[in-house]
Parts: C-alpha cells; structure tokens; sequence
C-alpha cells in the first residue's frame, strides 16, 4: 500500500485524512470561517510601529492585529511598498513588472521606523495562522507557490531545490527557468519539476503569472482588511505540495468536490486523474477507512506504540512534553539494554507521526528510556533525523543529553490539531445518574414506528453504534428482520462508531435527518 488521501466534506467544513500504509499520518480540518490560512495575502494598514521590537502591529481585519518584525519586510520591501501607490492611485500599470523599476534592497540592520509609519497601506502575507490568544504572523516578503516553481515578485534569480542534487539536471531546469521567466520576477524551482519539461514548467509560471495579475487588479479597489490573493483550500495544497507516484488513491464524498479536484489534478498532473475516486457507499467515508477508530486512538493523552510501550503526551504553555514507557513488556533475551533501544526505535516512529498528525509545534521534549551505550544513543538519534525528514514542517533534532532527553523544534504556522477523546456520558450527562439503558432499544422500535407508520418515510437508513448494530442484525431472524415482517418495508443500518452507545438517527435516501414528530 502506498498513500492515500480521503477528504470528507460536511455543511461547515471539510475534513482531511492523509494515510500511508493505511495508518493515519496526517489530519487536518478546513473550516469555511477560516479566513486567514497561510499564504493568503491581505492589504493592511499600520496600527503600530513598536521600535524596541523592531517590528509593528498591522490591521488585517482580524480581532487582533498582525505581528509584522523588520526581518519579515523582505529585501525588496522597497520596491513593494511603491507599488502599492502605483496601484492605488492608478498611476501606471505593474501587473507584468517588465518597465517597473526595482529599488535598492532594504538595510537588513535597518529599523521598522525608517521604511513604516502609522497609516501607511501595506500588502502581507499569512505565514502563521492566529493561534491562542496571538494575531496572524506576517511578511512582506510575498511569495505565490505553484506546483513546481515558486513565484517572488521584484526579483530577479532563480534558485534550484537542493534535493534536487543532480548537477546536470540543476543545469537543465536553470537553464529552462531562465528561457521563460519575465523580468523582475525571481523563481524558485521545487523538487517535484525534477525532468519536468518546459512547456510543463511554462503553464505553471504563466498560472502564477496570471494569479499575481488578477491580484493587482484585485488591489485597486480593495478596502484596507481585504484579502488580495488567496491561498487555495487545504485539500488542494496538500496534492500540489505532495502529489506524486506514492499516492495510490484519491476518495472523496462529495460530488461537487470531486468535480472540482478532478479538474485541478487535470491542471497539475494530468496522469494521476484515475486514482481519483468518488465515494459512494451506504457507509460513512471515514468510517469505511477506519478513520474514525483511529482518530479516537491516536489524539489521547496516551498513546500505544508497536510492539509494547506507550507514550505519555503533555502539552502545556512553553511545551510539550513526551515520556516514554515501556509498559508490561519483559526483558529480552539481550537484556535491558537492548530492550530499552527497541522500545525507543519504536517510539521515535510514533513520535514523528504524532507531531505531524496533532501538528504540534514549537519546543518538544521527548524523555525516552535511558540508554547508556553510546552507539545505541548515537543510532536513536540518526533514527529520529530520519524519521523526521518525511515532515513537511522545518524541524530541528538535538542529540540526546546524558539523561536520555532529546529536544526537537518544529515550525508551527496552524493551530494545533486536537481530536477529543473523552466523551461525556450520553446516559447521565455527566451527572453519574443514568436511566435503564437497556431502553435504548425500545426507544428506537418506538422512533421506527412513528417514522415508518405516521410520517410514511420510505428508503431510511437507521444510524446506530456498532453495539446496537450488532443487536439488531445478529441472527437470521434478527430484530431488523421482524421489522421487515412487521412493517413491509426493509431498513437499512449503518455502523457508525462515532456516535454514543445510547444515540441513534434516522436519515433519509438524500443523506438528511428525518425528524421526528
């Protein structure tokens, strides 16, 4: 098995899972309301210039303002910033750069007071969501991600992936980039145009092209606060950022999102259209995938690693802590210092999977089980390195200290993920009281006869906990079977583990709730 990406899609939001060998490795949920994701682009306006942060604050049109240091401005902040008043007083035309003329860069020990003051119209871009209490981060330094180049406007270089380590294929695409790219435009080339043609690399370059234009004419009528250009939804960045030969299948529930990515992986890589899939089945997408049992494993505050052991996860103010434990597992036959290597080597796969799964950022410090041997110290680390260069976010893994502690840092630009996993009690409500639960049987034949007799609904779907769905269908002449006798007509049930044991529901043919009267 390969990599697999299932996009769930409901009235608010849309849910992401990115499996790989049929393990959850990646979860993200994309909510309508979310307004400020990263790389979407904003004119702002100056509330604040704060010298002795040498940065400023900036109005977004978020509840609280944008954070904007002197580092983030970009060398050519310059060049932007007169840009912007060509524009907005439509005095000349900057849509293609060609004539616009590129200033000086900036002093890069400059101070926030030489280049912004309070009021001033800025253009910049989300680096880093709000999270907690804090505002968005941003820069100025603007940058339009395309499948296999990267576009920076009022430059002029072109820079090559250094995973891209061949110096013949470096020559070729620099060589193609160069041929292609408009003046005043800097590029640089991602890892996935490796033996990608030119006309390939050309249609990308004049879609960023075109995406930068249409942001330019955007620009001249926008209120300060206004999005300018925005980044497209996460499902999309997920595919143009990591699309390649290990994805064996692409799923999603809606229709009218397949439509729409059926025709963007047609735009970014026409040769991976088959493994697109429309799902269509009576049973829940996540739950046919597993998903739901996983996301309900994986986000506790415990978490099993394979072989034995488990992890102990913390997350406080200025980090998160991890502790590993081994558990009931026995000593091997090599004894505790072997045991202890392979419950860390398991624990570090896991430890790198859960830091991409909650996306965890910032300081994490992982206590593993104490290893005196230097070799096996040595190996844990490289092992932890390795594992953590599959991850998307920049990432930094110290060595272990004589206590077995390893410290990793890693870039957090979203919120954190979190999954709750403790339920509150669908019987008491949390009150330690409960009434019979055995009649949550009765309540439900008691629902199924007002629905099928007094509203005359046909073709329902009864949802239930895999508990009740057991009940009603064991045996061939099982509860639903006595329905079909009783009523005439056949209901359809559905496991669904991410309701309670006591909950139910019926929907109708259409997917809609059938309420009940």
């Amino acid at each position: 098995m390969g990599n697999e990406l299932i996009i769930n899609s409901t009235d608010n939001n849309c849910r992401i899972a990115l499996l790989k060998d049929g393990n959850l490795f990646e979860y993200q949920v994309e909510k309508e309301d979310n307004k400020f994701k990263v790389g979407d682009i904003y004119l702002g306006i100056i509330k604040k210039v704060v010298p002795s942060l040498n940065a400023s604050f900036v109005d977004v049109g978020y509840k609280k303002d944008a954070f904007l240091h002197y580092l983030d401005l970009g060398p050519q902040f310059n060049s932007l910033k007169n840009a912007i008043q060509v524009v907005r007083h439509q005095q000349g035309n900057v849509k293609n750069l060609v004539d616009f003329v590129v200033e000086p860069s900036i002093d890069k020990l400059g101070k926030i007071g030489d280049v912004l003051t309070k009021g001033q119209e800025v253009l910049v871009q989300i680096v880093k969501e709000p999270i907690s209490s804090k505002g968005p981060r941003i820069a100025s330094e603007l940058t339009l991600p395309g499948r296999y180049m990267i576009l920076i406007p009022f430059i002029d270089t072109i820079s090559i992936s250094k995973k891209i380590t061949n110096a013949e294929e470096r020559e070729r695409l620099n060589r193609l980039i160069a041929s292609i790219k408009p003046k005043n435009f800097g590029i640089i080339v991602r890892t996935v145009a490796k033996g990608i043609d030119v006309a390939t690399l050309d249609r990308d370059l004049k879609d960023l092209i075109n995406k930068w234009k249409k942001g330019i004419e955007q620009l001249v009528n926008a209120l300060p606060g206004e999005k300018v250009i925005g980044e497209v939804n996460r499902a999309y960045t997920i595919l143009r950022d990591m699309l390649n030969e290990s994805f064996d299948s692409i799923v999603v529930d809606d229709q009218l999102l397949y439509a729409e990515i059926k025709q963007y992986i047609h735009t970014i890589a026409p040769d991976k259209e088959k493994i697109l899939k429309l799902h269509q089945s009576k049973i829940k997408l996540f739950e046919q995938w597993g998903i739901e049992r996983q996301l309900k494993t994986l986000f506790g505050q415990t978490v099993g690693i394979e072989g034995g052991g488990y992890l102990v996860i913390e997350h406080t103010e200025a980090m998160h802590v991890i502790d590993v434990n081994s558990g009931n597992r026995t000593l091997d036959e090599e004894g505790q210092g072997r045991m202890a290597l392979n419950v860390n080597l398991a624990a570090a796969q896991e430890i790198a999977r859960q830091l991409r799964l909650r996306d965890m950022g910032g300081i994490i410090v992982v206590d593993f089980i104490d290893i005196k041997d230097i070799e096996d110290r040595k190996l844990l680390y490289q092992k932890m390195k390795e594992l953590m260069k599959e991850d998307r976010a920049k990432t930094s893994v110290l060595p272990l200290s004589k206590f077995s502690i390893m410290q990793i840092t890693r870039q957090r630009v979203r919120p954190e993920m979190n999954v709750v996993t403790r339920e509150l009690c669908p019987s008491c409500n949390g009150t330690g009281k409960i009434d019979a639960s055995i009649l949550v049987s009765e309540r439900i034949e008691e629902s199924l006869r007002l629905v099928l007799m007094n509203q005359n609904e046909k073709g329902i779907r009864l949802l239930v906990h895999p508990y009740l769905y057991a009940y009603f269908t064991k045996n061939l002449f099982s509860k639903r079977f006595r329905w079909f006798i009783k009523y005439g007509k056949w209901v359809t049930l559905i496991e669904d583990s991410s309701m309670a044991v006591t909950d139910y529901k019926f929907v109708n043919r259409n997917q809609e709730e059938i309420e009940l009267y």
